[in-house]
């Protein structure tokens, strides 16, 4: 898997063999950066719910066998040809490095070329097309590593290079709307609902109808309000943000915004979304998705979290323990965000 040699050190890896398997811990030879790449010793890596919809076939295309996981934190072990360790040069060796979703681009395509490389029809992607961090090792191109922020320990900075970084880009496709839904309150939402306040937003939190754990855990987090998603919020929106998975949150979404309100979802899989009247999207209500990240989105929220500060809320697994930390994301019995640990 990835690029190794004979006689490599090994490591230990969770392996996806097939589809709607679970994960295999097994030992594999340790990887070796090729041109431009950085081999990482991984820290820790976030559980994300794309990972679920790699391991369940929803993403249909992943290269196999696979490690996914696309949360990565941690150091630099070895430098790949034209990687530079020198002064000046991006990385050194022990430089503490975060690995996001979006893992390599074309770099000359016209998205590319106009600053929207997130649209690369050539775009390979960590822990899907390229193996990830659910192992002791993994490499990735330098271009899309990221300086880690110093105020965050590798545990709790973790979730930053996914469910914050998809949650920022979601955000900002809500322009400038103040009153800011969020349906579905899992990793994403707590950290991006952080930010929102910080910018002076109010939250109306949405959750699993019941949930009243989720909905007491965004009233902490400084929603304004929280209920069920088959509850009207209190007054119109101007924005609403979707990170469950539901497509028939899509009009219930459209139904909380009032005129000129916009719909953001921010997943990268979603159920279909049922038919719906008209009028529910008249007065120039809008509804978009949200397409993986730019660097530019990573440079700018890994400077701005520590500056709001966003916290983190984490449960920690030992890296063998992965099937389960996706289990309980699953079954929606996570408070904030799973991250693996390989010691």
């Amino acid at each position: 898997m990835g690029n190794a040699v004979a006689g490599a050190p090994m490591m230990r890896a969770m392996v996806l063999r097939h589809p709607r398997q679970k994960l295999e811990l097994v030992e594999l030879p340790r990887p070796v950066p090729g041109r431009g790449q950085v081999l990482i010793r991984v820290l820790a890596c976030g559980v994300c719910r794309t990972d679920l919809h790699v391991l369940d076939g929803e993403l249909a295309k992943p290269k196999l066998p696979l490690i996914p996981g696309h949360e990565i934190v941690g150091t630099v072990a070895a430098l790949g040809e034209a990687v530079s360790g020198e002064a000046g040069g991006r990385f050194r060796i022990g430089s503490r490095v975060g690995v996001p979703w979006l893992g390599w681009t074309c770099g000359s395509c016209a998205w590319c070329r106009s600053g929207r490389e997130n649209l690369c029809p050539d775009a390979r992607f960590t822990g899907y097309d390229i193996d990830g961090g659910y192992a002791e090792y993994t490499v990735a191109d330098q271009r899309y590593c990221f300086p880690v922020p110093a105020e965050y320990d590798d545990l709790h900075a973790a979730p930053l290079l996914c469910a914050g970084l998809i949650g920022f880009r979601t955000l900002r496709m809500a322009g400038s709307a103040r009153r800011l839904g969020i349906f579905g309150f899992g990793a994403a939402a707590h950290i991006l609902a952080q930010v929102a306040r910080h910018q002076g937003r109010s939250i109306f939190a949405f959750t699993r109808p019941g949930d009243i754990a989720a909905q007491d855990f965004a009233r902490r987090l400084g929603a304004t309000w929280a209920g069920g998603s088959d509850t009207p919020p209190p007054e119109p929106l101007d924005a609403a943000l979707i990170f469950a998975p539901a497509g028939e949150l899509v009009p219930a979404a459209l139904r909380a915004v009032g005129p000129g309100g916009c719909v953001v979802c921010g997943g990268i899989h979603m159920s279909d979304i049922p038919r719906f009247p008209y009028r529910l999207l008249w007065q120039e209500r809008s509804v978009r998705s949200v397409a993986n990240l730019t660097r530019q989105d990573a440079e700018q929220f890994l400077a701005l979290a520590p500056r709001v500060p966003v916290a983190t809320t984490v449960e920690a697994f030992p890296l063998a323990d992965a099937n389960e930390a996706l289990a309980r994301l699953r079954s929606g019995r996570l408070t904030g965000a799973a991250v693996l640990l390989p010691e």
